[in-house]
């Protein structure tokens, strides 16, 4: 006779978010002992990690922490399903990876990967949530944002899943409300700078020969086409620059202007997507 109990598989289920058929043969193969059971679980798990190395992971949630050093960490983790993203293991884990990455000041996945997460690393943990679960499971994107104040945005695109879309920008300044607009602003617009100044030259000067081909090609007066590149350039960066984006909540003046008028100054800035 086994010697555990419908009791025993379910409470085994709920601690480790196995299923049911799995759960009672790892029970059956310790003799009842839970603690061996949950070894057998992790160990048929983990050479499962392998054969799913492969396969994509679209699926997750952005999590974000104000470190309260100046600092904010914002972290994607991702898995298979949104069945697992939005379950009470994945979120947990997802806290957990938050926690140990704050506490290393990781600004890349490299060092996420590598701090202590109670006593093993980031990356064995992940793994043994993923052995538990089933399904592949990464830490995508970490970064760690620098201001004199942070404000963080986490966004559902859907109100049965954990946040999609996460931001957290850094400022100087005392108005926490437009510094929460801007913050929805970016999780809308996805800015990839701060500023014009900071685009790579080498970015702008691709840019730049693009828009003189492109208004060249067109047949534009010569003597005219220093200003209409300049102006075209101009266009290019209220794409991708923060500051010089049209502001969302009003699209007559720009992000850095509504800043400044709130007296503040955004200095730093991050936005994930799950998936994107």
């Amino acid at each position: 006779m086994a010697n555990f109990t419908l009791e025993d598989i379910k409470a085994l289920r709920e601690q480790l978010g196995t299923g049911m058929v799995d759960t009672k043969k790892a029970l059956e193969e310790a003799d009842g002992d839970r603690e061996k059971a949950t070894e057998i679980l992790r160990l048929k798990g983990a050479k499962g990690n392998a054969k799913r190395a492969d396969r994509s992971t679209s699926e997750g949630l952005v999590v974000a922490k104000d470190n309260g050093n100046g600092t904010a960490s914002l972290v994607e983790l991702a898995c298979e399903t949104d069945f697992v993203a939005k379950g009470d293991k994945f979120v947990a884990l997802a806290d957990q990876v938050l926690e140990a990455v704050a506490a290393a000041g990781a600004t890349n996945v490299d060092e996420a990967l590598a701090a202590d997460a109670d006593g093993q690393t980031v990356a064995a943990t992940i793994e043994g949530v993923a052995a538990i679960l089933g399904e592949k499971m990464e830490l995508r994107r970490v970064a760690l944002v620098k201001g004199e104040t942070i404000e963080i945005y986490l966004h559902r695109t859907s109100k049965d899943l954990p946040p999609q879309v996460g931001v957290v920008v850094g400022y100087s300044g005392s108005d926490a409300e437009t510094a929460r607009g801007i913050a929805q602003h970016i999780a809308f617009a996805n800015p990839s700078y701060l500023s014009a100044d900071d685009v790579p030259e080498e970015e702008v000067a691709r840019e730049r020969q693009l828009v003189e081909e492109i208004s060249r090609g067109e047949g534009k007066p010569e003597a005219a086409l220093p200003k209409i590149i300049d102006g075209r350039l101009k266009g290019y960066f209220k794409q991708i620059a923060l500051l010089e984006q049209d502001y969302a909540k009003d699209n007559k003046v720009s992000v850095g202007k509504v800043a400044k008028d709130a007296g503040i100054e955004v200095t730093d800035f991050a936005r994930f997507r799950v998936g994107a």
